[in-house]
């Protein structure tokens, strides 16, 4: 990644314009079999080999960053300082989609014609997603607890969708590794540092591929997008989430950036390029977490004990992006399918309901989707208008996908400066 030539982010944007011109000029030939048959392909392995990755990079940098803090009093303070943070980004996330939603109003722009068009397309895609969300209703209020505590860990291994039970037993390591006597810890953590330096160097070798992963995906994604007619009718829509999504990007985070861990935004922008447009070309927080971790340890200086920490934990319950897209969305279908606007404590209940859902986001293409059907549910708007936002949900997707790891980069290099774990020169 740091050879001379062609910087690693050039590339991937080149993958990125080169990959949605090949795919607009193939669905005007009217090739998208070909597309999706032989060139999208390529983007699912990319993808996979990135997924392949995350787990055995989350359980090694963890347990190395643990480890090292030798005091469990270092711990509480620093998972206290990160979970505070992060939902306090997401509360603001959540108040600003439910503000533009209300100043904008984009439901009242939907007509009649266009509601029943979308309604009567994606009556499949919504309905699959209500069942998946209805599961989740039916479940007791505890259950969240339950499901954070793994029956076989080697199960949650393999689902990356389990990622915050790989954490709780990667903790329980690193916690019984500071609480024995340290020559009896540290062959154990030597093996770990030096499979952390193996899984780095895999990451690296991974993305020499990332400008064909990007370009295959991209591809993919221009021939497999709805008929840009029935985007026009939801153009409002996708603005206002975007100019949520611009304000949290490039106002709120810099300022918390300047102010709380003195960074500069050019800076931080710089540093973390990559890891933003793999988060726009996957749409996966949990894909683009390995290379988020490079870009927030070796080019922000974050300590590899606070990033190690804070950056896989970030990527299961912080969902800044996906967090304001469900108040937009909420109200966009309330307003195009209720024939009253909703109260002040309803969309109050609706901030609270988007906080908390979106720690059980999953890390995932479109997972926001299952979580908003909870939200519309608990809001009482009809679930089925969650069909008139899937025509643009996946570039909306990726748009909040670089919100939420952007928001993890953040709040790491907050809770770094704040323990001391920032090196300004990096």
């Amino acid at each position: 990644m740091k050879k001379k030539g062609l910087a690693l982010h050039w590339k991937i944007v080149l993958g990125i314009v080169l990959g949605l011109l090949f795919g607009f000029l193939m669905k005007n030939f009217e090739l998208k079999d070909f597309v999706v048959d032989w060139i999208k392909p390529f983007g699912t392995v990319f993808i996979n080999l990135l997924k392949m990755i995350a787990v055995p990079l989350i359980i090694v940098s963890l347990i190395v960053g643990l480890a090292d803090l030798k005091d469990i009093s270092k711990l509480s303070r620093l998972g206290g300082r990160t979970v505070l943070f992060y939902l306090g980004t997401t509360f603001f996330a959540v108040s600003l989609g439910l503000v533009l939603a209300n100043i904008v109003k984009p439901g009242s722009y939907i007509n009649q014609e266009a509601r029943e068009s979308l309604l009567s397309n994606f009556a499949g895609d919504a309905s699959q997603k209500i069942e998946l969300a209805q599961k989740a209703k039916e479940s007791g209020p505890l259950q969240p607890l339950v499901d954070i505590v793994p029956d076989n860990i080697f199960t949650a291994m393999g689902d990356n969708s389990s990622m915050l039970q790989v954490i709780l037993f990667v903790v329980l390591i690193g916690i019984g590794l500071i609480l024995i006597e340290e020559e009896k810890a540290k062959p154990v953590v030597d093996f770990f540092k030096g499979m952390n330096d193996v899984i780095l160097k895999i990451i690296d070798i991974i993305m020499l591929f990332s400008p064909y992963g990007v370009f295959a995906l991209m591809a993919a994604l221009m021939v497999e997008i709805p008929g840009f007619s029935t985007l026009e009718a939801l153009a409002i829509y996708g603005l206002t989430v975007l100019l949520g999504l611009i304000i949290m990007t490039f106002l709120f985070y810099p300022t918390l950036l300047m102010l709380l861990a003195k960074v500069s935004p050019k800076r931080f922008f710089k540093a973390m390029a990559p890891a933003q447009l793999l988060a726009f070309s996957t749409s996966s927080s949990a894909a683009t977490l390995p290379v988020t971790m490079e870009c927030v340890t070796d080019n922000l200086g974050v300590d590899e004990e606070v990033s190690s920490f804070v950056l896989p934990l970030g990527a299961t319950v912080n969902m800044d992006g996906t967090s304001l897209y469900q108040a937009v969305a909420a109200i966009f279908i309330a307003q195009a399918m209720l024939p009253y606007s909703l109260d002040f404590s309803t969309q109050a209940m609706i901030v609270i309901t988007a906080t908390l859902a979106s720690i059980g986001s999953a890390a995932v293409p479109s997972a926001g989707m299952v979580m908003l059907v909870i939200v519309l549910g608990q809001a009482g708007i009809p679930e089925a208008g969650l069909a008139l936002i899937f025509a643009i949900d996946r570039p909306l997707d990726m748009c909040r996908t670089v919100v939420n790891i952007t928001s993890d980069a953040t709040v790491a290099t907050i809770v770094a400066k704040s323990v001391g774990k920032l090196n300004s020169k990096s």
